[in-house]
């Protein structure tokens, strides 16, 4: 079959008419994928640091532990450096803080926990409020007298801020911040 040149020359219109568009989908295609991928990995770094704070309990060092977990599971191409802080709280059943039981931690300098078989771990965080320490914190099934009177859940809470990879969304502005949060109830001791 052949074409007239009125026939080619009407594709190439068309083509360049859909071509914006296409281009435009594709590239919104790939920046969602880029902020999806950063909010589930933020997601699951949330999950991971509030169960060894779970497990942690009110033992010294918990919460290095916790910011060295978030530390180690943000990954490529996400990066550790666009985590704006990390709230470890207590918690109610729905996921609220109860009170300014809340420990904040700013993604920089250093804060250092020594653990008691007497090492020391130092993650880049600096603890900003102090309001949730670790040993006032309940694992014990008939509670810690006060407000306490069951296990605690803790609460972690993680803000990351995602810059867009390309300049057709920054329409928007350079970025876009998200919090993700996962709660759990401490291991009870007896």
């Amino acid at each position: 079959m052949k074409f007239g040149r009125s026939e080619i020359g009407q594709a190439i219109v068309e083509f360049a008419l859909l071509l914006p568009a296409l281009v435009l989908l594709l590239v919104g295609l790939m920046e969602f994928s880029l902020v999806w991928n950063s909010r589930n990995t933020v997601l699951f770094a949330s999950r991971d640091g509030s169960m060894l704070a779970a497990e942690g309990g009110n033992i010294d060092g918990t919460d290095c532990l916790v910011l060295r977990r978030i530390e180690s599971d943000i990954v490529s191409p996400s990066t550790t450096l666009r985590v704006q802080q990390v709230a470890i709280y207590w918690s109610d059943q729905n996921g609220d803080q109860i009170g300014s039981n809340q420990n904040i931690y700013t993604r920089s300098g250093s804060t250092s926990c020594d653990y008691p078989d007497g090492s020391t771990v130092t993650v880049p965080y600096t603890l900003t409020t102090a309001g949730y320490v670790e040993s006032t914190r309940c694992s014990t099934l008939a509670g810690c007298g006060g407000s306490h009177t069951t296990v605690d859940t803790i609460g972690v809470r993680v803000t990351y801020q995602h810059f867009w990879a390309t300049s057709f969304v920054r329409f928007a502005g350079n970025s876009v911040t998200f919090t993700e949060t996962t709660i759990l109830r401490a291991e009870p001791q007896l």
